[in-house]
């Protein structure tokens, strides 16, 4: 039930600060397109994938501190942007760091190659076993209050088992990407089931 005189986007803040996940799913709807254009416009060096990476760390970050937002000093997009504008600073910063230590691998190597394709399709983690332990109509819902972009992926993986590299063929995902969402996933799921803002 809305709250008199709030806007429907105050009223999905106000909802979200309170741990409903599918507000701040109607919020990520609502925002993800300004923020994708904020993104590219402020950030023209990045590339599609990136500006989705960083999407998704913005969001996630708003989710976890969505406790700390306060209306009375900024709109929500306000306070996203500025979540996001520093989260692309750290992400290319980072990537600065990570080109510095790159090693060359042989790239006729058919060896090298398959060890790549295969890195991250290890044993499930322990968040995973607890996962496939848990009520399957529970994680339903903890999914659904996912937002968009890690829905599907998520049923995917942990309701239907895929491997990362059969996800990346399925869905026409990178592998990276592919991997990336699941780990953010993961930490959106756990958030959920343990009830923290």
């Amino acid at each position: 039930m809305e709250t008199p005189g709030l806007k429907p986007i105050d009223e999905l803040v106000r909802r979200a600060i309170i741990g409903d996940g599918t507000a701040f799913t109607a919020l990520w709807d609502t925002h993800i397109g300004s923020l994708r254009s904020y993104l590219k416009s402020k950030m023209k060096n990045l590339d599609d994938f990136y500006i989705d990476d960083i999407c998704s760390r913005s969001f996630e970050k708003a989710f976890r501190q969505i406790g700390s937002f306060d209306p009375s000093r900024s709109q929500f997009s306000t306070w996203l942007h500025r979540i996001a504008h520093n989260t692309a600073l750290d992400t290319i910063d980072a990537e600065t760091r990570a080109k510095s230590r790159l090693v060359s691998l042989d790239k006729d190597s058919a060896v090298t190659g398959q060890m790549i394709d295969h890195i991250g399709d290890e044993a499930d983690t322990p968040l995973e076993q607890i996962v496939k332990e848990e009520d399957e109509q529970t994680l339903e819902k903890c999914i659904e209050g996912l937002p968009e972009l890690y829905r599907t992926i998520a049923r995917m993986r942990l309701l239907d088992g895929l491997q990362y590299k059969e996800i990346a063929e399925e869905t026409g995902i990178e592998l990276n990407t592919v991997r990336t969402r699941i780990r953010r996933a993961k930490v959106l799921i756990d958030k959920i089931q343990s009830g923290e803002d």
